[in-house]
C-alpha cells in the first residue's frame, strides 16, 4: 500500500471510529529505504499499512506510533546518528520537546526524519430518551462534531455502545431501569442518568435486586452533568455536556473507565521513559543501542540462560561472534 492507498485506508478507519496514527516522512539522507514523502498507517494494536522504511526503521515507528495514539500528541522521531541531525541531537544540546532522537546504525547508514501525528476518532454519544432535553443535548454534541446517535428507550440496547462511548439516559421515568441495564452491560467510558438522586436510588437499588453487579451500578452517574442548580432542561443539556468535556480533557474518559494516561518521567534519548510502553516489553539490541521490541519478530538469541534482542539478523550476528565484547560494553555503559 502506497500513494492514495494509504489516504484511503486512512478515510476508511476514520469512518469505522479507529484510532490510528499517520507516519510522513519528511527528510531523509541516503542510504536508506525511505523516500521523503513516504506514508503509513499504524493502528493501535501495531498493525502498519504502507511504507516509511527498512528493519530499523520500521519497529521504531511502530513503538512511537503507539505511543503518539496513546498520548494523542504528535511527535518529529530523528532516526540515524547523533552527528547526522547536528546540534539536535547532540549530548549536549536537548532535544526539543515534540521531537524524539533515536540512534540507529546498523548496516546502513542512512537516516530519517518521521512525521507522526495521531488521528483519534470523533467522541461517540448515545443519548437514550426522546425529551426536549435530550433533543437538545444531541444538537449541542452534534455542533461539536461529536458522532451522536438519538434513540428511544425501546430502540437502545448494549450493541448500541461499547467501552469508549458516553451514554446518557434520559427517559424521564419511561423505561429508565432497562435503559440503564442495557448500558451497564456496554461498560461505556461514561454513563449518566438523567434525573433526581432520590430517582437515581430507586433505579439502582432496583438493578441490584435483578442482580445487576455492583461495580457497574458504582459506574452511573446520577444525577449527570455538572450541578448548575435550578436549571431549565436546555440548560441540563448544557451542563451534561460540559461535564462531559471537563471529564475528556482530564483524560478520565478512557475506555473502560480507566484513570487518566500515567505521567511520564523523562528517559534518555532513544530508550522508553517510565509510561513508554502500549503492550509489549521493549528491550536494547547491545550492537546497536536500538530500542526494540522483546518478541519473537526481534531475533532473539538465548546466551547463558538470558534472551537478547536485535533489530536485524547482523546485528544478532555480530554479538553471536563476540558476545563478550557486547556485554562488557554494556556493563561499563551502566557503571
Amino acid at each position: 500500500m502506497q500513494g492514495l492507498g494509504v489516504l484511503e485506508e486512512a478515510g476508511e478507519l476514520t469512518r469505522r471510529g479507529q484510532a490510528f496514527a499517520l507516519a510522513t516522512v519528511v527528510w531523509r539522507q541516503g542510504p536508506s529505504s525511505g523516500q521523503q514523502g513516504s506514508r503509513a498507517i499504524i493502528t493501535e494494536s501495531g498493525d502498519l499499512h504502507g511504507w516509511i522504511g527498512g528493519a530499523c526503521a520500521e519497529p521504531v515507528v511502530i513503538r512511537e506510533a503507539r505511543q503518539v495514539i496513546a498520548e494523542g500528541v504528535p511527535r518529529l522521531l530523528l532516526l540515524g546518528a547523533a552527528e547526522q541531525f547536528a546540534s539536535r541531537a547532540a549530548s549536549s544540546a536537548p532535544v526539543p520537546d515534540g521531537m524524539t532522537f533515536v540512534p540507529i546504525s546498523c548496516q546502513s547508514e542512512g537516516a530519517l526524519e518521521v512525521y507522526i501525528e495521531p488521528v483519534l476518532p470523533a467522541p461517540h454519544l448515545v443519548i437514550v430518551g426522546r425529551s426536549p432535553m435530550a433533543r437538545t443535548l444531541a444538537d449541542l454534541a452534534r455542533s461539536l462534531g461529536w458522532r451522536t446517535a438519538l434513540l428511544d428507550g425501546p430502540e437502545f440496547s448494549a450493541a448500541d455502545a461499547d467501552e469508549a462511548s458516553m451514554v446518557v439516559v434520559s427517559t424521564q421515568g419511561h423505561g429508565d431501569e432497562e435503559a440503564v441495564e442495557q448500558a451497564a452491560a456496554a461498560r461505556p467510558a461514561y454513563l449518566g442518568l438523567v434525573g433526581s438522586a432520590k430517582r437515581g436510588a430507586a433505579v439502582l437499588g432496583y438493578l441490584a435486586d435483578r442482580g445487576v453487579p455492583q461495580e457497574q451500578l458504582d459506574r452511573v452517574k446520577v444525577p449527570a452533568g455538572l450541578d448548575l442548580g435550578r436549571t431549565s432542561h436546555r440548560e441540563i443539556a448544557v451542563s451534561i455536556l460540559a461535564e462531559l468535556v471537563q471529564l475528556r480533557a482530564s483524560g478520565a474518559l478512557l475506555p473502560g473507565g480507566a484513570p487518566g494516561a500515567a505521567t511520564r518521567t523523562a528517559g534518555t534519548p532513544g530508550r522508553p521513559a517510565a509510561g513508554d510502553a502500549v503492550d509489549a516489553v521493549d528491550a536494547v539490541d547491545l550492537v546497536c543501542g536500538m530500542t526494540v521490541t522483546a518478541g519473537a519478530s526481534s531475533y532473539p538469541l538465548q546466551h547463558e540462560g538470558v534472551t537478547y534482542y536485535f533489530c536485524c539478523a547482523g546485528c544478532r550476528r555480530a554479538f553471536e561472534d563476540d558476545p563478550g565484547a557486547y556485554l562488557k560494553k554494556e556493563a561499563e555503559t551502566r557503571c
